[in-house]
């Protein structure tokens, strides 16, 4: 449920107006590093004090149901953007960072697809991911591009659902093509119930592990935090084993009921600055009357736009400071990565490459990982012979000739300069199956 506006690496970020730096949610945490945000109805944006109270407050925005999937691709193929387009340039030409929620949910998923299942609903979702993300291309700071999709109780495992009969790796399946959709953008799993160390966050972990360490395209995990009078004993510790395995966590869609309101709160703000990789916060809506828990009065706004004890007790757990955020590239939401710089060569070399299939009936996502040999090379060539009946959709990080039987991959102006022994990756998206081949590589 949520969208964040930031640009893409390579461009550059609107600032955010430090006029009362300090004295706002969204100020005071862009001091140490981070957004802090709120989920947006485009249909309230003609709401005077409401977008009052979002410009003033806030630097990141999400959208709250417009980017969804059964609001825009209600019919199959058709593609709708209005409302979620609202949303994006209200804020980023107010210098708010966006993100994007949410890609694929088994709620929320129109007519056409709750009838699909299958071969046919991974590639219509698939589809889906790399048509929405294109679309919002270089604009949105962080996607969910995978929402709910572990199941509660006690087990830790996955939630049944269309898109999990699909096959267990849809959710890689998913990451991959947001990547090749969107490479600049930060993608995320969100989910709740996960707020302290219990079977079901620790299945998103391990989840999570095993992403990284296979080299599948994660790069956060959003914490929902829809939390009643108490916050776990053991979240930060949480929040804080995410981040060690290498990722981002976000607080994706905080709001808290209950009499000890304003202390949880301020509890909340307090993990996240303690831990230098969760870098931003949203709360599910501005006022009390805009909140998805009706009459529980969950946000930091009374139904008039007054500010709550909650608010100053946020405000205050913000200014109180925390760990800043690391600026090493990619990892600080506030300023855009610089750009890269190629390693030193030492003249011409060989390489190999070796090829991981994500498969499906029907469909298969392919990583080709180049290494350079025992010398430094400036540029790469990878053939590939895929089976009959295979044929390449799409592709990222290189320049393909052909998309069926022999087919020749070359480096684009970012990889082709790998140092000796280290490697660079690319892939392609495809239908049918694409068992067997062996690729081969070629360099100077």
């Amino acid at each position: 449920m949520t969208v964040t506006a930031v640009v893409a690496a390579g461009m550059a970020l609107l600032a955010i107006a430090p006029a009362s730096a300090g004295t706002t949610l969204g100020a005071s945490a862009a001091e140490k590093g981070r957004y802090f945000g709120t989920a947006v109805a485009a249909n309230k944006l003609s709401d005077n004090t409401y977008v009052t109270i979002l410009n003033r407050e806030f630097n990141s925005v999400t959208a709250e149901n417009e980017m969804k999937w059964n609001a825009t691709e209600p019919q199959q193929g058709q593609f709708s953007h209005t409302n979620g387009d609202r949303i994006v340039n209200h804020g980023r030409q107010r210098g708010m960072l966006v993100r994007g929620h949410a890609l694929l949910w088994h709620q929320q998923q129109p007519g056409w697809a709750q009838n699909m299942s299958g071969s046919a609903l991974r590639s219509a979702a698939i589809n889906h991911v790399t048509q929405v993300a294109t679309h919002y291309r270089g604009k949105i700071h962080s996607w969910d591009v995978v929402n709910e999709a572990f199941a509660d109780g006690t087990g830790g495992g996955r939630r049944d659902s269309n898109l999990q009969r699909t096959g267990n790796d849809w959710i890689e399946a998913a990451f991959r093509a947001a990547r090749a959709a969107d490479p600049g953008a930060k993608l995320c799993y969100n989910d709740y119930n996960t707020d302290g160390i219990n079977a079901k966050s620790t299945g998103i972990y391990n989840m999570v592990r095993d992403f990284k360490a296979r080299g599948v395209p994660i790069d956060c995990v959003g914490i929902q935090s829809h939390l009643t009078n108490t916050v776990p004993g053991d979240y930060q510790a949480n929040i804080q084993r995410f981040a060690d395995l290498g990722v981002d966590v976000q607080i994706t869609e905080l709001d808290i009921t209950g009499s000890n309101q304003a202390n949880v709160y301020a509890s909340v703000v307090r993990s996240c600055l303690a831990v230098a990789r969760c870098t931003g916060i949203t709360v599910w809506g501005i006022r009390d009357s805009d909140s998805w828990r009706t009459g529980q009065n969950p946000l930091l706004f009374d139904n008039s736009g007054n500010k709550k004890a909650a608010y100053t007790s946020t405000l205050n757990a913000l200014n109180s400071g925390g760990t800043p955020v690391p600026t090493t590239p990619g990892t600080n939401p506030t300023t855009p990565p610089p750009p890269s710089t190629p390693p030193p060569t030492s003249g011409p070399g060989g390489c190999t490459a070796t090829m991981f299939l994500n498969s499906w009936t029907g469909g298969f996502v392919a990583t080709v990982r180049v290494t350079a040999g025992a010398s430094a090379i400036t540029s790469w060539r990878v053939t590939i012979t895929l089976p009959s009946g295979a044929a390449v959709t799409n592709a990222w990080s290189a320049t393909n000739t052909g998309t069926t039987g022999t087919t020749q991959w070359a480096n684009v102006s970012y990889n082709g300069t790998v140092a000796a022994g280290q490697t660079t990756e690319f892939g392609f998206q495809g239908t049918g199956t694409a068992t067997g081949p062996s690729p081969t590589c070629t360099a100077s």
